[in-house]
């Protein structure tokens, strides 16, 4: 409906805004001056005991400097009453005594058959609530006390009873002159098909009536007592006053609950609708006996910015739930959103209500879920990753429910929050079992060899512990294979943390990278979680996180800072050839333990402590030889520092450099 021109004008010189806020608030005596129309009052938007919240009669706005909220009257009564614009208008002209414009013909007769509708509907409710207390609903009370309802519940959900029969309401409402048109447009009778009189659309039944925002009834919800009755729950048919997909149950006094304040729960039935409303829960509603519609989304979102989904812990209230998160992700909008409440198995909230009171559920949502979580939980529960294949098809899933997010900023932290779940799932265990980062930092931790790791968080890097002359390792990796990928390990941190553009070439890489010091885990679990994600913020999570000494005590290790790259930040080229030449001496490296490893085993009995140390100088020697590019030639001699080797050694020995591939005079 439009206004005409000034019409708004008019009723905004009309009305006094301090008049309409202050049915709201209490001013403050002090700092308030009606005279001049100034007034101050705590805020009715935030919880605050100073008069933070301004209003000034003569420019018609308020303001609070507290939290921000700033508007005219119109916007007062809309916030405070949960309405819409219109609706706002309406009530602030019967204020002033203006007459809202009047429709076009066509409308206003539309209007008032809905006027008549709303009529009969309003005697059909008196006329279960009446039948209620009649002998014949005896079953119907019993079982309504056997829910907890009290008789003050049931007169304050206004719930009757509709007899057995074929035509109780029906001659009801005809006695009373109501037009049969009008009865059947309600969708309380249905027409026979074997010519007889219209017959009752509900029998034997517990009534429910169903009002709109404004209090009108517009429709009913019949439960059956027969337990042989196919439909349990019956709805009015579609109406001219009644249609499904865009009503809630409960919705006006839940929208006024809410816009006091109160967290907006959305649960599956009337009973539960009831059960919360009587717990305390005063701002609850329920779709009516199908899955939430787009509409009726809005219309929460109307209500509340977060409305938290109840669902019942059964298998159909799973199902509504993941339906749900696929109707909502192309809607929603920053600040927009939906928590999700999973009762326990086989409970309601009616049945927890009941059994264990209003904290038990409280309990539960207070635990509410956000909407990326229970998204995860449906791609994820009850699967097995343990094949890239399969891996690749979650990745893949998750994909495409991310991209039917139409706000690029939702869609951005929705794949954040995700790469964070599938770092836990598939990654999370790589260091002791531990995924947080904070957890490895503070356990400490140290080298094979007992010496400490290079980063402890708050103190520094110290100097990379190097390799005691007196160490008899064996052949497996020891504190020199940890020195040396250490070493290399902080030169390829430091490198993708100065050029994050090549962290995506190398991501599989860095995955791999072992970090056996759990504070260069740390950093590179940063680096996975929020270089691709989040190049530029990287270095800043790196601060938040470990502290605003990490970055300066990584780039401060002397073999750090003599690698080119590093001074010149943003060339890729020469770091992606740094990365690679890296990740390279580290394979070596681990190639040539996992020959000498299996060399050890094929010695078996024939090798004592001292041949031992000397094949790791023959490691050594190999090692060297292979990080040596300009070098046409590297002789050593195995037998040095004066040891000789028997002929059964010699032999062994020989045998062990074939097998590795090592050829030295």
């Amino acid at each position: 409906m439009s206004l005409p021109p000034g019409f708004l004008d008019e009723l905004r010189t009309r009305i006094s805004i301090s008049d309409v806020v202050g049915r709201k608030v209490m001013w403050d005596q002090r700092k308030s001056q009606p005279g001049k129309g100034d007034f101050w009052s705590p805020c009715p938007f935030h919880h605050e005991k100073t008069a933070s919240f301004h209003v000034e009669d003569r420019k018609g706005f308020y303001y609070c400097f507290g939290c921000h909220a700033k508007g005219d009257a119109l916007k007062f009564v809309q916030e405070t009453e949960n309405v819409g614009f219109m609706e706002a208008v309406e009530i602030l002209a019967q204020e002033a005594g203006m007459e809202m414009p009047k429709r076009d013909p066509r409308a206003q007769e539309k209007q008032d058959r809905r006027a008549l509708l709303a009529e009969v509907m309003e005697q059909a409710v008196q006329f279960f609530r009446l039948q209620l207390k009649t002998s014949a609903a005896h079953d119907a009370r019993g079982y309504l006390q056997r829910r907890g309802l009290t008789a003050q519940a049931l007169d304050r959900w206004e719930i009757g009873f509709a007899p057995d029969g074929w035509q109780n309401l029906w001659d009801a409402l005809r006695g009373k002159n109501v037009p049969e048109d009008l009865i059947i447009g309600a969708g309380l009778a249905k027409p026979s098909n074997k010519g007889g009189n219209p017959y009752d659309t509900f029998r034997n039944r517990i009534m429910f009536p169903i009002r709109d925002a404004r209090g009108r009834a517009i429709a009913f919800g019949g439960r059956a007592m027969d337990p042989n009755d196919n439909a349990k729950y019956l709805n009015s048919p579609e109406t001219e006053l009644f249609d499904k997909g865009r009503s809630l149950y409960n919705h006006g006094p839940a929208r006024a609950a809410s816009g006091r304040g109160s967290s907006l729960i959305v649960a599956e039935g009337y009973m539960d609708v009831i059960a919360l409303a009587e717990g305390g829960f005063q701002s609850s509603v329920a779709p009516l006996g199908t899955a939430i519609t787009e509409n009726q989304l809005q219309m929460l979102w109307r209500m509340s910015d977060e409305p938290i989904i109840a669902l019942d812990g059964d298998k159909a209230g799973i199902r509504a739930a993941m339906r749900l998160i696929d109707l909502a992700l192309p809607l929603l909008e920053a600040g927009k959103s939906l928590r999700f409440a999973i009762m326990p198995e086989g409970k309601d909230p009616d049945d927890m209500i009941r059994s264990q009171g209003p904290e038990a559920v409280q309990a539960v949502l207070d635990q509410a879920m956000p909407m990326v979580k229970l998204l995860w939980q449906r791609e994820t529960e009850g699967k097995v990753f343990d094949s890239p294949e399969r891996k690749a098809s979650l990745d893949k899933s998750l994909r495409e429910k991310i991209k039917l997010i139409r706000d690029p900023s939702i869609r951005k932290h929705y794949g954040e929050d995700v790469k964070e779940m599938r770092w836990q799932l598939f990654r999370g265990t790589r260091s002791g079992g531990e995924s947080s980062f904070q957890q490895r930092g503070s356990r400490g931790g140290g080298f094979r060899d007992g010496t400490r790791p290079p980063w402890k968080p708050g103190k520094g890097f110290g100097p990379i512990p190097q390799p005691r002359a007196t160490t008899r390792a064996s052949l497996v990796a020891g504190a020199e294979d940890e020195y040396f990928a250490a070493m290399r390990e902080a030169v390829i941190l430091a490198t993708a943390i100065t050029t994050p553009a090549v962290i995506p070439e190398f991501e599989t890489s860095l995955e791999r990278l072992q970090c056996a010091d759990p504070d260069l885990a740390a950093l590179r679990d940063m680096v996975l979680r929020h270089g691709i994600s989040a190049p530029e913020r990287l270095r800043e999570e790196i601060d938040w996180s470990l502290g605003p000494h990490a970055l300066e005590n990584l780039f401060g290790l002397r073999h750090v800072g003599i690698t080119p790259c590093l001074r010149k930040p943003g060339d890729t080229e020469l770091a992606s050839m740094t990365l690679a030449e890296e990740f390279a001496k580290l394979e070596a490296r681990r190639g040539l333990d996992a020959e000498l490893a299996e060399a050890e085993e094929d010695l078996g009995g024939l090798a004592d402590e001292a041949l031992t140390w000397r094949l790791r100088q023959a490691a050594e020697a190999k090692n060297k030889a292979v990080r040596s590019e300009n070098e046409d030639q590297a002789q050593y001699d195995v037998g040095e520092n004066g040891a000789r080797l028997n002929r059964d050694e010699r032999d062994a020995f020989g045998a062990l450099l074939d097998r590795i591939g090592f050829s030295g005079k």
